[in-house]
Formats: structure tokens, C-alpha cells, sequence
């Protein structure tokens, strides 16, 4: 079956095609099906697939397309400076009668909005895709305040030399969970923004409430996470991990369409196709019948 409908072809026309054989389905027919389900749910998919073709791939067919799917990871030619790591939800499907969960799974982009890639429960193929990495003798990594973005980073063992930054729009968030007085947070901040991490934790011992001492506790953990945010803004250096954050909000938008449940297995060939769609990378690679 193809976008022109059913055809038959020879030994010699499917070798020339590049067409598998005994597959139903077009290399390019399979290529829009796998386009449409990055982008939308299956049912989706399927109409989409039938408008814009005239040709009917159930949704379930294209469920079992992704599944199959042999697609490279995305990646990269030109050099690697940056590594920003986040965390997103995905509801996984429990066995029967049983309510479904909610799972991490972690997304990594390169160079600000650069190409990124997410992984379910599989940190090894985390760290096995970092080695691919074009990487140049100073890596900044980036990440917000959870100490398994820093654990990640720490298992890297990246060998060149590297600067952790601490997400400044995370840091100053935290900070203002303190319980003080607004002037006393604005002038924090102004030192935080310089890196006077020392000074902001002397003033901080001087609070006695709760809320002082876990940002207080925020900090000591973090230390040498936070730089001189207004020199590095100024030299040009990355200060935020919104970029990654964006990038998983582009990948939610997929795993999180309503209703959507998701079996452990199936998920890291979504994560991939949606990766590759969103890097602009899918339409580079042939299906799996091609």
C-alpha cells in the first residue's frame, strides 16, 4: 500500500525502491505515518494519515509501525559545550485492575536549543549517548536544584574539564520561599545574582524559622553550583536550564495527550520518534521498510 494507493511491483522496481519484500506498506507511507504519530495520538494519526493521503492506517497499525521502528538516535556534527538535564512525568499502564502511576523519565539537550533526546527508566543509554557527543575542553552543565539532575551529571564522568551551574530561575524561586521581609529577599538576591554565596548564608543564620534554614540547606548543597550569574550573563555564558525545561514540555505534549497511558516497553520507542521529530532529524532516516 502506498500514498497511491495499492500497487504491485517487480523483483527489479522493488530493489530499485528500496521497498522490503512482503511489506504492506511504502517506505514513504510508512515515513508520513511515523511523522503523524510523533506529532499527535494514534487515532489522530490515522486521520490525519487517511486526509492527507486518501490511504487508511488503522491506528493500531501505526502503534505496531513506532514499536518496530529501527531509528537511530539524534545527533550531532558540530561541537558540544553544553549539557542541560531535566526530569518530566509519564503515566505508565499497571497491570489490570490496578491504577495507573506516574514515572520520571529524563530529557538532555545540548548547546541551549540545541538537539535533545529523553530516556525512560534507562540511564545507562543516557550516559552511552554522552559519549557520542562531539564534547570541547569546557562542558557547563546545567540543571535545576534535584540532586538526581547532579547524580546524572556526576555518572558522566566527562573527562574533560566541566562547570556545574545551578539554574538561576530555580535558585531565585527558592529563594523567595523564605519567609522574610521583601527588601531583605531583594537584597539576597542582588548577591546571589554576583555569586556572594558566603554572605547570603551568614544573613541567612541570622533568620530562626524553618523556611531560612532549608534554603540555607539548599545552598550549602549546591555549592560551587553558583557563579557570578551577572558575570556569565554578561561574557555570554549560560545561566538557565529553560531550554531543557522547553524541550520537555515539547516531549509531554506527546506523552501526556488525554487519556494517554503508556506501556514500559513502547516508551522508549516514542521518546525516540518524538526526539527525532522535534530535532527535525525524522525525514533524514528510512522506515523500517525501506
Amino acid at each position: 500500500m502506498s500514498i497511491l494507493g495499492e500497487l504491485w511491483l517487480s523483483r527489479h522496481q522493488a530493489q530499485t525502491l528500496l521497498v522490503t519484500p512482503r511489506v504492506k506498506h511504502s517506505p514513504y507511507l510508512e515515513k508520513c505515518c511515523l511523522r503523524m504519530c510523533a506529532k499527535a495520538s494514534y487515532e489522530h494519526a490515522e486521520a490525519d494519515v487517511a486526509m492527507l493521503t486518501g490511504v487508511r492506517v488503522s491506528a493500531k497499525t501505526q502503534e505496531r509501525m513506532v514499536k518496530r521502528s529501527r531509528l537511530p538516535e539524534p545527533s550531532t556534527e558540530g561541537p558540544v559545550n553544553e549539557l542541560a538535564l531535566d526530569g518530566g512525568m509519564v503515566r505508565v499502564r499497571t497491570p489490570k485492575g490496578e491504577a495507573s502511576v506516574w514515572r520520571q523519565y529524563h530529557g538532555l539537550r545540548v548547546n541551549g536549543d540545541g538537539i535533545g533526546m529523553a530516556w525512560y527508566k534507562d540511564p545507562a543509554a543516557l550516559l552511552a549517548w554522552v559519549t557520542t557527543l562531539p564534547l570541547v575542553p569546557m562542558i557547563y552543565l546545567l540543571g535545576d536544584g534535584h540532586c538526581g539532575i547532579w547524580s546524572l551529571f556526576e555518572q558522566m564522568e566527562i573527562a574533560m574539564p566541566t562547570d556545574e551551574i545551578l539554574d538561576w530561575y530555580h535558585l531565585k524561586e527558592n529563594l523567595y520561599k523564605v519567609e522574610a521581609p521583601e527588601a531583605l529577599l531583594e537584597s539576597l538576591s542582588s548577591q546571589l545574582w554576583e555569586g556572594q554565596l558566603q554572605k547570603v548564608l551568614v544573613r541567612l543564620s541570622e533568620l530562626d524559622h524553618d523556611s531560612a534554614r532549608r534554603f540555607r540547606a539548599y545552598l550549602s548543597a549546591h555549592t560551587g553550583r553558583i557563579p557570578n550569574y551577572r558575570y556569565y550573563q554578561m561574557e555570554g555564558l549560560p545561566i538557565g536550564s529553560g531550554p531543557v525545561e522547553s524541550w520537555v514540555k515539547q516531549i509531554d505534549a506527546r506523552l501526556q495527550v488525554t487519556g494517554a497511558q503508556w506501556n514500559e516497553e513502547s516508551l522508549p520507542h516514542m521518546l525516540n520518534l518524538r526526539s527525532l521529530y522535534l530535532n527535525h532529524q525524522l525525514d533524514y532516516f528510512s522506515s523500517p521498510s525501506g
